[in-house]
């Protein structure tokens, strides 16, 4: 019999086999990672050596580009802008003193209208006046003839009193003087009456007041009215009147006329309605109401505008109730600098530009005044002739260089290498050099 045909010895073999395999994975689960943690070792080694780094040159800074202004002192009249509605001087409701029925309305009394002093407006019918004057007249008549009897008996009396032969005065009472006082003084009543009864009819015309204009009617031909009865509105065409309010924080910034002792303070208005009108009216401050209003805290004066409607001159009209905008002249603030409202940033912060080196920097205000357009400060340490940055530099920093946007588009770039400024213009194709 062959080895190989003997079952023991061939599992033996196959035994010995599968030991020998499992002892060779088992070393190579143990060694594999371990050579490539020292080869990863090894490689950091190799690589983590520092490479030394050149020195990179600095990058200069992009000088910015702005509009510049150049700051100069001067003195600058603050004006207060306002605004109001035109309102007419001596607005009344024009009544009848007498009743009756209107019988004509004159061409003056039409709404709209203007008129003078002592035109006829508005007839009423007189026919019930007229009665009341003949009996007036022919009271009068009585109270004559009444006299005339008393004073005829009294100087009788006076006669009969001597033919008796008495030589003391006769009494008041044989005198007649009691009636003859009560005629005296009827007479006087009828004479009145009469006056009243004349009075009244001529006020069946009713005529105008004042010089003015007709704002509202409110009767017309055929209507009965009674004495205190409105028969329009109308307002006076002397001068007009606007109120103008004025903040409590400008106050102090103008003068204002309290009474009509104080001299007027000039000023212009120009239209409310159309921002694009160049129509400006003269006006002039009078006085100002004595309390505040309770609302907005504001001071209101009193400005009169002269011959509104142009009658008296070639103005155009100014109507009642327009708006209108106002700027109040105010007190001089000497040795300012005035400067556009888009030139300070937030915190009142502006940016000035050196002139000699053309250097940006950073200077803080407090502004005296301000209005729509511009802003009033005073500061000694800035000198004439620096120049204020008009473009909004946000990202600008302190130091660095500007180039200067003119108006015709010229830019002026800072030289930083040679310390000198270069002034290009783009339409005419020329360069020049210009040394701070």
């Amino acid at each position: 019999m062959k080895p190989s045909d003997n079952p023991i010895s061939n599992g033996k073999e196959h035994t010995s086999r599968q030991v020998s395999g499992g002892t060779a994975g088992l070393l190579l689960r143990i060694l594999a990672p371990i050579a490539l943690l020292a080869l990863g070792i090894f490689g950091y080694s190799k690589l983590s050596i520092a490479v030394p780094e050149e020195d990179q040159p600095r990058r200069q800074r992009k000088p910015v580009e702005t509009r510049v202004l150049e700051l100069k002192r001067e003195d600058y009249r603050v004006k207060i802008p306002s605004q109001g509605n035109i309102r007419a001087h001596g607005l009344v409701n024009l009544t009848s003193e007498v009743p009756g029925k209107v019988q004509a309305i004159y061409p003056p009394f039409e709404e709209g209208a203007f008129f003078s002093k002592g035109d006829i407006l508005l007839e009423i019918n007189p026919i019930d006046l007229q009665v009341a004057l003949i009996s007036a007249q022919a009271q009068v008549a009585a109270a004559q003839l009444n006299l005339a009897k008393e004073e005829a008996l009294a100087e009788q009396a006076r006669l009969d009193w001597k033919d008796l032969g008495y030589e003391d005065e006769p009494s008041a009472l044989v005198r007649r003087e009691p009636q003859l006082k009560a005629a005296r003084q009827g007479l006087l009543l009828a004479e009145a009456q009469e006056e009243s009864a004349l009075r009244n009819l001529a006020r069946t015309k009713v005529t105008a007041p004042f010089d003015g204009r007709v704002l509202r009617r409110t009767v017309g031909v055929g209507q009965s009215i009674g004495p205190s009865t409105a028969l329009a509105e109308i307002f006076a065409t002397d001068y007009s009147e606007v109120r103008l309010p004025v903040s409590t924080l400008n106050i102090r910034d103008v003068t204002l006329p309290e009474d009509a002792s104080d001299p007027p303070l000039a000023v212009t208005l120009r239209d409310g309605l159309d921002d694009q009108s160049s129509t400006e009216w003269s006006a002039r401050i009078l006085r100002t109401e004595g309390a505040l209003d309770s609302s907005t805290l504001e001071l209101f004066a009193i400005a009169r505008i002269e011959d509104p409607f142009g009658l008296q001159s070639e103005h155009p009209p100014l109507r009642i109730g327009q708006p209108v905008i106002a700027a109040i002249p105010g007190k001089t603030l000497k040795d300012v600098f005035v400067i556009p409202r888009e030139a300070v940033s937030q915190l009142s912060r502006i940016r000035i530009v050196d002139p000699a080196t053309l250097k940006l920097g950073s200077s803080y205000i407090r502004p005296l005044h301000s209005d729509d357009d511009n802003i009033i400060f005073r500061d000694p340490s800035l000198e004439d002739g620096t120049l204020l940055a008009l473009t909004r530099l946000v990202y600008a920093p302190d130091g660095g260089g500007v180039i200067i946007i003119t108006e015709e588009n010229d830019e002026i770039p800072v030289d930083s290498a040679a310390g000198e400024v270069t002034s290009t213009t783009a339409d005419k194709g020329t360069t020049g050099r210009l040394k701070p």
